[in-house]
């Protein structure tokens, strides 16, 4: 799917100095940073940072006012939204969104939807290209089903699914589609903490697998510092951080806007 760059002096991602104002209201300062090729980055900050807002920026849902976001060292300024997954940018949202009566495969096969170029005429006639699209499409899904364990529930219907099933189902059709870059917004959301463990184990996996760069917008640090390489913490609509996770967490101005002023708070976060 997501392959490694041949130019690693550029990055996959750059947010370069991006403003984004609502009105009166500044909700992106001029924010900068980079994911690199196969790297899980960290989006951390407290509720109002700017995390969301720089998310929809890159999936092309908001536009920014100034600044650049590239994409492969491309522009995404004028990029519509719906070219996002051909590019390569796929992206799960906060709240499950799934076809609830269609089965797993069916909701799965959506995320594919960009992947057929055969068009009408050769779909009506059947031609050659079509059999081999879909045999590359069946052949994504049967790897995905199995490595996020879905084969025992393909022909279930999303819908009757359990809440941790439901967000792995998500997860495979933001996969099936091929992208470089995930953009993960609270995956972690309304999980226990075992399950909170499966998904970090499954996050590295997937990263690891396919070569694939994750920028994963979270509010459980314990997750975000187990899986990130590098964390972006924001505060206000400003960067107070980037770096390491070890970094970050010692970061004063993480420490007071977003962890707790005191020590036995930090540890109490689960990141200290």
């Amino acid at each position: 799917m997501g392959s490694l760059s041949t130019s690693p002096a550029v990055p996959l991602l750059a947010v370069q100095d991006v403003r984004v104002r609502f009105g009166g209201v500044i909700a992106l300062a001029g924010i900068s940073f980079d994911v690199g090729y196969g790297q899980i980055c960290g989006l951390i900050g407290p509720n109002g940072s700017g995390k969301t807002t720089l998310f929809n920026c890159i999936s092309s849902i908001y536009r920014y006012e100034a600044g650049e976001i590239r994409f492969e060292g491309r522009s995404l300024k004028s990029t519509p939204r719906h070219r996002m997954a051909a590019l390569g940018i796929g992206r799960k949202f906060q709240n499950v969104a799934l076809f609830h009566r269609l089965s797993v495969r069916e909701n799965i096969l959506v995320g594919a939807h960009h992947l057929g170029r055969s068009g009408y005429f050769a779909n009506a006639f059947r031609a050659p290209i079509v059999a081999r699209e879909e045999r590359e499409i069946g052949a994504r899904l049967e790897m995905l089903l199995g490595l996020l364990e879905l084969n025992e529930v393909v022909g279930t219907s999303a819908g009757s699914l359990p809440f941790p099933l439901q967000k792995r189902v998500e997860l495979a059709r933001a996969l099936i589609g091929g992208p470089k870059l995930l953009l993960l917004d609270e995956p972690a959301g309304g999980l226990n903490h075992s399950e909170v463990d499966e998904l970090a184990r499954l996050l590295q996996r997937i990263s690891s697998h396919f070569q694939l760069s994750i920028l994963l917008v979270e509010h459980h640090m314990n997750l975000v510092m187990r899986v990130s390489e590098k964390v972006v913490a924001l505060e206000f609509g400003r960067k107070i951080a980037d770096g390491t996770p070890a970094e970050v967490r010692a970061e004063p101005e993480v420490i007071r806007a977003y962890l707790g002023e005191t020590e036995h708070q930090v540890q109490h976060a689960g990141v200290a």
